[in-house]
């Protein structure tokens, strides 16, 4: 009897900690429903899932383009609790292969986020432009960082 209250101990610490650590498809939302994007968002992937704080966390954005890219950049505005607290650009040639063709591509994004950050509810305002800053497509989502870090998930 002992091996079976074993053996389902286990399958639940398993059933509830591999969640805590596994890759997330997130819904997102166009910035205005009303525009028609060049760059149509067809999926957002983020590993793992919950952030955790000092850990390498990857975005994966899926999308299709109707005019090819030569260059440009990602606009990032990040909120926590609805408040605003950070602004970056990146590259968006360091983020994809460039020139992007017409047709679908992927923009890749790992970020380690200091230790200091505080757990809880974020919202992320991602907006694309071209060289010449004309806006391809803006796209905005939520996502959690863990209230356990990682590491103490191995002290459990």
């Amino acid at each position: 009897m002992a091996p079976m209250k074993f053996l389902g101990g286990l399958f639940v610490a398993i059933f509830l900690l591999v969640p805590l650590t596994s890759a997330k498809s997130t819904g997102f939302s166009y910035c205005n429903k009303k525009t028609d994007y060049a760059v149509k968002v067809s999926g957002l992937e983020i590993n793992p899932y919950p952030i955790s704080r000092s850990k390498n966390t990857s975005f994966e954005i899926s999308a299709t383009t109707s005019e090819a890219i030569s260059d440009g950049k990602l606009v990032i505005g990040v909120s926590y609790f609805g408040w605003h607290i950070h602004d970056e650009d990146h590259d968006l040639c360091k983020e994809t292969s460039c020139p992007v063709s017409v047709g679908d591509f992927v923009v890749s994004h790992s970020q380690v986020l200091p230790g200091i950050t505080p757990p809880g509810s974020y919202s992320l305002k991602m907006t694309m432009v071209d060289g010449n800053k004309k806006q391809l497509t803006c796209i905005t989502f939520d996502f959690s960082i863990g209230f356990i870090a990682e590491e103490n998930l191995a002290d459990m």
